[in-house]
């Protein structure tokens, strides 16, 4: 599995080669990473193989799931990178229809 997550109204830099200022911006306000993962009754653990933040390469990341009809959600509390305050974060998908191709699976908020 793979996650990439970054904030509302990111900095857009200048120049396709962003300042030091910049890339600082951009760098607080996204996390990145990616490896296995085991999932228990309500509970989704992701076992971290890489990341942007070297720190969390070998860690379980653990998020909970809430399946509700075509729905599901997943949540977690940690600390806020931008700012240092703990938040939680839930992402939720929908799973639609498509005349095509069958089944597809969307995105429809993130907190």
């Amino acid at each position: 599995m793979q996650v990439i997550g970054t904030a509302n109204g990111r900095t857009v830099p200048h120049d396709a080669a962003p300042t030091d200022e910049e890339q600082a911006a951009l760098h607080k306000t996204m996390f990145a990473y990616a490896g296995t993962y085991s999932v228990e009754a309500g509970k989704v653990t992701h076992h971290v193989d890489i990341s942007w933040n070297e720190v969390w390469n070998g860690t379980d990341q653990v998020r909970f799931y809430e399946i509700n009809g075509n729905t599901l959600a997943l949540s977690c509390r940690f600390i806020n990178p931008a700012n240092g305050t703990e938040a939680q974060y839930v992402v939720t998908w929908e799973k639609v229809s498509s005349m095509h191709s069958g089944t597809v699976l969307t995105e429809i908020g993130a907190f």
